[in-house]
Formats: structure tokens, sequence, C-alpha cells
């Protein structure tokens, strides 16, 4: 299966445009805008749209994308609108033939409070506590817009983790997913594998806003969960 991965274009997806390969699924975890106004989805939504190279294009929120909690009836009509993309909110999205051997991917863009932005739940709060315990123990690939606590988630010229704690807790020791993909601690871009876990923090703009990271593209065995960089 070959998969891109993105995060944090916050509108400028339009120069990531020709670091897509094409393959089986795009994944991008948020952070599409800069505030989430109508306009801004909508633009995004129609360059995902046109991305014809992909069978499945999938995404989630991020905490810039105000639209998506604020303004919802509006923005499911456009997102809706679209029947070649499939936005996650603690859904889950099934790719494959049959349910044994689909690929189970799980969208969520909660976070830890960080400032006054969107999908902010008080840390190691019951509400954050009751968004992860809704990831599917056969989860596969799990989009989150925040990382996990440890894992790709300090910012350049810090030792400080900003991840989420009990999302480390949920996937460590009952989702067990074979990838997780991240954003929005745009320096914390990177790959690290624990072992059972692809960890992917695939934050495209560095900490000024630029173009600096290029999209993620693997080559992935969903039976033995072994990749190759493509």
């Amino acid at each position: 299966m070959i998969i891109s991965l993105l995060s944090d274009t916050h509108n400028k997806h339009k120069q990531v445009h020709f670091d897509l390969p094409g393959g089986d699924l795009l994944i991008h975890a948020g952070d599409i805008s800069s505030m989430g106004y109508e306009h801004e989805i909508r633009e995004f939504c129609a360059w995902y749209d046109k991305i014809v190279t992909y069978d499945h294009k999938a995404f989630i929120a991020g905490n810039h994308d105000w639209g998506f909690q604020n303004n919802t009836e509006k923005v499911s009509e456009i997102v809706n609108s679209y029947k070649t993309i499939d936005y996650l909110q603690d859904d889950l999205l099934c790719v494959g033939e049959n349910y044994e051997d689909m690929v189970k991917i799980w969208g969520s863009p909660w976070q830890p409070e960080f400032h006054n932005w969107a999908f902010n739940l008080p840390r190691n709060g019951k509400e954050l506590e009751e968004k992860w315990s809704q990831i599917p123990v056969d989860t596969d690939i799990l989009i989150t817009h925040g990382p996990a606590f440890g894992k790709l988630d300090t910012v350049k010229g810090s030792t400080v983790n900003l991840g989420c704690e009990l999302l480390a807790e949920r996937i460590n020791t009952v989702a067990r997913p074979k990838i997780h993909v991240c954003g929005h601690i745009h320096s914390g871009n990177g790959y690290y594998f624990d072992g059972q876990t692809h960890y992917f923090n695939a934050s495209v703009l560095n900490e000024h806003y630029s173009y600096a990271y290029k999209p993620v593209t693997i080559d992935w065995n969903s039976e033995t969960n072994e990749i190759k960089f493509i």
C-alpha cells in the first residue's frame, strides 16, 4: 500500500502539490487553514478533490481549523459535497474489500489545551480520555492532529514534550496502531519506530510557516507492518 502523509499546510497546500507522487492513500493530519474560515475550507477541499492520483484521501481538522468546531453545519455541507475525500472527526474509515482484511483508519482532531485554539481539551482530563477511549482496538492507522507524549513532540531548541500523555497511554496499552500520523508541532517533523508503531510527524511547514519538509510517502505492508520510504 502506497501512502503519502502530510500535515499543517496552513493554506499553502498548493506548494506541496508536485511532491505528492500518487498511490493508494493520502492522509492530511490537520491545520489545513489559518483560522478555519469558510473560504479557506472551500479552497482546501476543492484542491484535495482535484488530486486524482490517489484511490483514497482522508483528512482531519487541527487547532487552527475553527470552522470544523464552530460552523459545523456549513462545513459539513462543504465537505460532504465532495465524494472523493473523507473527513474524519472521531470516525472510522475502512479501506479494502472485506472487513477482516480492511485497513482501518481512525481520525480525531483533539489535543491537550494549547493556548486558545480549536479542539482543545484540558490536559489529562476526563473529556480527553473519553475521546481517546473511542479509538478502536483494531485500528491500523491512527490520525491525530497532536502527537503522543514523547514522540516527535518537541519544538526546535527545546526539550519540553508537548504531546498528549493520555494518547500515548491509549496507543501503548490498548489501541496499538501500526501507524500513527500527526502534525501540530512543526519542528517535530520526522519519523520514529518503537517496534510496535510507526510514528510520523508529517508537518510540512517550519516554525516560520515556510514550506520546509516534503510530504512523506511510504510503501507499507499492512500484514507485516514493514515500510519502505519512497
